[in-house]
This record gives C-alpha cells, structure tokens and sequence, in this order.
C-alpha cells in the first residue's frame, strides 16, 4: 500500500512541477519525477505475492510474469534519452536566447504584446 502512495505523491509532485514552475530545467525535472512515478507504478503492480521469478526448476511453482519489469527496463532507457534531449534543447535555448525562463521566452518570441524592457 505504501508503494501507491509514494507514486502517487510522485506524480502530483511531478505534475505540480511541470505546471507551476517557469524554468525549463526544473520542468525537465518533473517530468522525470512523473516517469519515475509511472515505473514504479508498474514494477509494483507486477510483483504477486507469494510467486516466484520464473525459472525452470524440477519442483516448478507459480511464477510473476517478467514482461512488466522488462518493458519499464525499457522505459527507463528511453526515458534517459528524452531527458538528455530534453536538456540538449535546454542549451541551445539558453544559446539562442539567453534565459531558460519560460515567460521571458515568450516576452522575446512575441513583443509586439505590450512587452516593454523597463518592465522586466
């Protein structure tokens, strides 16, 4: 029971970062926080009491099915990569615009809003 909790806290910790927070690396962040939650949602989920991983044995025995815990071996490898490019892009709009604020972004991409530089 503990283990939903915490990925539930996980993920709205996750949510909320994504949502509230204006900073592109934090943002990156919360998104990794929800991908964490989603893998330990299933790597739990997977796991039945009292069975064992399915190894060949004379005596045999009920067994946990292991395509759960593969398929999030996966997800934790794609997700390394789309955090990597995630942060690529990070840079290179911190290059091009020199913030990785995200309402200062949206000044700069459109100041024919009323955005004035004494304000900032």
């Amino acid at each position: 029971m503990l283990h939903y909790v915490v990925a539930v806290f996980l993920m709205m910790a996750g949510f909320y970062i994504v949502i509230a927070q204006g900073n592109l690396v934090k943002k990156v962040i919360g998104i990794n926080m929800l991908q964490t939650s989603v893998f330990l949602l299933f790597i739990t989920m997977a796991k039945v009491d009292g069975r064992t991983a399915p190894i060949v044995t004379e005596a045999g025995g009920p067994y946990s099915n292991p395509l759960p815990h593969a398929l999030m071996l996966t997800a934790i490898v794609v997700g390394i990569a789309t955090t990597a490019v995630g942060l690529a892009l990070v840079v290179r709009i911190h290059d091009a615009y020199g913030t990785i604020e995200e309402e200062d972004l949206q000044h700069l991409d459109h100041p024919e809003d009323g955005y004035m530089e004494e304000e900032w």
